[in-house]
């Protein structure tokens, strides 16, 4: 029986509001339920550098002797939201890259994580891990694993010769790395 046919036999006034009121709750719900499943589909525009950041520090294996230190994570945070930017053409995180002296740098990465001092960096274990879509995922794996080889002052010299880093500290040193200058760059390392 259709909607239409239970309405024809309805017969009272109090019962037609009764049976509206039913109708429009059942669609104002079902579409409540399509917008959240669009919600939980789709990944954020982007995260919080500091998320990024103990994702990062969790998938290094300390067993095998890997240790990040706060200058090294910085470069690592370049280069993922560099080939974000390639790729997805999206930003990782939000945060500004500044060009400092000693490279890019995520002004709230550093500051976060600055009580290390040169110190490999630790999460206290009660950091909960984010998890990326599918592709951000392999993105990211691919990047840890191309740049995470190398030391901090072997990724600080490769910023030193790469075009964002360089144009922008010799423009206006500690200014913002621009979205348009990784953007040109990193899509020429992309295979």
């Amino acid at each position: 029986m259709t909607l239409y046919q239970r309405f024809r036999q309805v017969k009272s006034e109090e019962d037609k509001i009764v049976f509206f009121s039913l109708k429009f709750c059942f669609f104002y719900i079902f579409a409540l339920f399509l917008f959240l499943c669009c919600l939980l589909t789709f990944s954020p525009m982007s995260y919080s550098v500091i998320d990024i950041a103990n994702k990062v520090l969790a998938s290094t294996d300390l067993n095998q002797g890997e240790t990040i230190s706060n200058l090294k994570l910085q470069k690592i945070l370049y280069y993922l939201q560099g080939f974000f930017i390639a790729v997805f053409d999206k930003k990782l995180f939000d945060e500004k890259i500044e060009a400092w002296q000693y490279g890019p740098v995520v002004p709230e990465a550093y500051f976060h994580f600055k009580e290390f001092g040169q110190a490999a960096l630790m999460l206290n274990g009660d950091e909960s891990i984010i998890n990326l879509s599918d592709a951000e995922e392999k993105l990211f794996e691919e990047v840890m694993e191309e740049y995470g080889q190398f030391s901090a002052i072997k990724l600080m010299k490769m910023t030193h010769a790469e075009p964002p880093w360089r144009k922008t500290f010799y423009d206006k040193p500690q200014s913002e790395i621009s979205y348009e200058l990784l953007k040109d760059y990193f899509s020429t390392q992309i295979e």
